[in-house]
């Protein structure tokens, strides 16, 4: 199916506003894979205990999204062969455990693979405190397009995936469990495919059963990393980017291993433990000293 490069580039996409509430980090940081255990621990109960509650960063990801503008046919976009390929964030300031934020979104650039491979478009939004207009995150991410190639645009100056050391072992991992309704949890807070909860949904996708949500795997990286690297402290993430390899099921333990590239940045992968397979690969993370 073809589109209008122009068009789609400068499609108009209103500004979204969202409220979210205590109620709401604590349910996404459950559907990140928080608090597993009884007793928690104190990393843990920060993210879902009301008193000095803080916020995951990588749920800045998920806020003041809007409505699917790819949804219109007007845009010519094939949306049941839509991937998403990879997730960028970047942290400007801690991200409040409850408040009113705007969202404003915009295509940043589409690239034009080939009739028979596609095109990938990356686009961004911008979150800011509605009260200040404090810029808070901007989330960049890139959407796989398997049915949209051939509109004659140029492939060329697609940003590369960051490499993941092959030369060494990893300086440090760490290995986390997710529920087996975390998919059922994590669609509480916005995501409603029916991927990710309908068998029967799942099976036409080619599933065996319903996958989790990639950025739930997203927020599970960013949790780790948040261990391994920033001693627990949410408001030393600075950056998290990565690429999505292969689903993950609920229920599933995964290793994340990391490499250190300088003072404060690193490398990393996530592999589903049981399978031995790469789920997150060519990921980077900067954070705070």
């Amino acid at each position: 199916m073809s589109l209008d490069y122009q068009r789609i580039k400068n499609w108009p996409i209103p500004e979204a506003r969202q409220t979210y509430s205590e109620r709401d980090t604590i349910l996404y940081a459950l559907g990140v894979g928080a608090a597993t255990c009884n007793p928690l621990a104190a990393e843990d109960l920060q993210y879902v205990y009301e008193p000095g509650l803080k916020a995951l960063p990588t749920m800045a990801s998920i806020l003041a999204g809007g409505a699917s503008w790819l949804a219109d046919p007007e845009t010519g976009i094939d949306l049941s062969k839509v991937l998403h390929g990879e997730q960028f964030l970047t942290l400007h300031q801690p991200l409040p455990a409850h408040g009113e934020v705007i969202g404003r979104d915009q295509v940043d650039e589409i690239f034009d693979k080939g009739a028979d491979k596609g095109a990938v478009m990356y686009m961004s939004r911008r979150i800011y405190c509605a009260r200040t207009e404090t810029l808070l995150a901007t989330s960049k991410w890139s959407t796989f397009m398997r049915g949209n190639g051939g509109f004659g645009g140029s492939a060329e100056g697609q940003p590369k995936p960051h490499p993941v050391p092959t030369d060494r072992p990893c300086d440090l991992s760490i290995e986390l469990e997710s529920r087996p309704e975390q998919a059922v949890i994590y669609r509480l807070s916005g995501d409603l495919n029916p991927l990710h909860i309908d068998p029967a949904f799942s099976a036409l996708a080619g599933f065996d059963k319903p996958i989790l949500h990639g950025m739930s795997s997203y927020g599970m990286a960013g949790r780790a990393l948040i261990k391994l690297l920033c001693d627990n402290d949410p408001a030393r993430l600075r950056e998290l980017n990565l690429r999505f390899a292969a689903p993950m099921y609920p229920g599933e333990t995964v290793r994340i291993e990391a490499w250190r590239e300088g003072p404060c940045q690193a490398s990393f992968r996530v592999i589903a433990t049981q399978r031995d397979i790469t789920i997150l690969n060519n990921g980077y993370v900067e954070f705070d000293a």
